[in-house]
């Protein structure tokens, strides 16, 4: 893990979502924002959107992946949970938060989303391996984690996507000084397994929109460790 590596890293960023190209993003996010809250499906109005404003796949990627309908945003809020109770339970989605956290570290895209998650474009496509910036990423979870007083921190790793083992160790390993307990389980249809849980921790929409209650770590670990982040900023989008 000595070769420095930036996870999330595209070259085209820069000119797909900076100046006037997020100035049309949010263009073509507000008129997103307006067909789904009437009801089309996510599909095929990103689609349209995107063809209308000649988008790259990435900056749809980021469209869909910041842009939700108000009804879902209202119910994501409402089962947010800005404390935790004291020793409770945390499960969390552990490719989505570690990757998001090494995408910070390196600098890279992330998105400031409609409902409050950061979220980024890096994609797991069932390849992953350890990097430069897991171990800090790993840190960090496990401070805000403290910092929060969770007694228990159940990680859940997808176990078709490789390198999942390894993973699982270095988590055990950089936890263990921490006073929660830690758990990792390298499991099958981790997002079955988050949907009917509390205390989830991930930035995964289909998840948020089914959990019981849920914890913005990654937002929380952003805004204490790592601001100001130059995000691309779809919050604010209106129709």
């Amino acid at each position: 893990m000595s070769r420095i590596v930036a996870r999330g890293y595209c070259q085209g960023d820069e000119k797909e979502f900076h100046g006037k190209a997020a100035e049309l993003l949010k263009m073509a996010g507000g008129n997103l924002y307006y067909l789904l809250n009437r009801g089309y499906p996510v599909k095929g109005a990103s689609v349209f959107v995107g063809n209308h404003y000649l988008l790259s796949e990435r900056q749809r990627l980021a469209l869909v992946r910041a842009v939700s309908p108000a009804a879902s945003i209202r119910r994501r809020r409402e089962k947010e949970c800005k404390a935790l109770p004291d020793g409770a339970d945390v499960h969390i989605d552990g490719f989505n938060t570690v990757i998001t956290l090494e995408v910070a570290l390196s600098g890279s895209t992330l998105l400031r989303c409609m409902d409050g998650c950061i979220r980024d474009l890096a994609g797991l496509r069932g390849t992953y391996r350890l990097i430069d910036k897991t171990e800090t990423a790993l840190m960090r979870i496990g401070e805000a984690l403290e910092e929060k007083g969770a007694g228990r921190a159940i990680f859940y790793l997808d176990a078709p996507v490789s390198n999942s083992g390894r993973l699982k160790e270095e988590m055990m390993r950089v936890m263990a000084p921490f006073p929660f307990q830690t758990e990792v389980e390298v499991i099958h249809d981790v997002d079955r397994k988050l949907e009917t849980m509390d205390h989830v921790i991930t930035g995964d929409a289909i998840i948020l929109d089914k959990c019981k209650s849920w914890i913005n770590l990654a937002g929380t670990i952003m805004e204490q460790t790592m601001e100001p982040y130059p995000y691309v900023d779809l919050h604010d989008v209106k129709e």
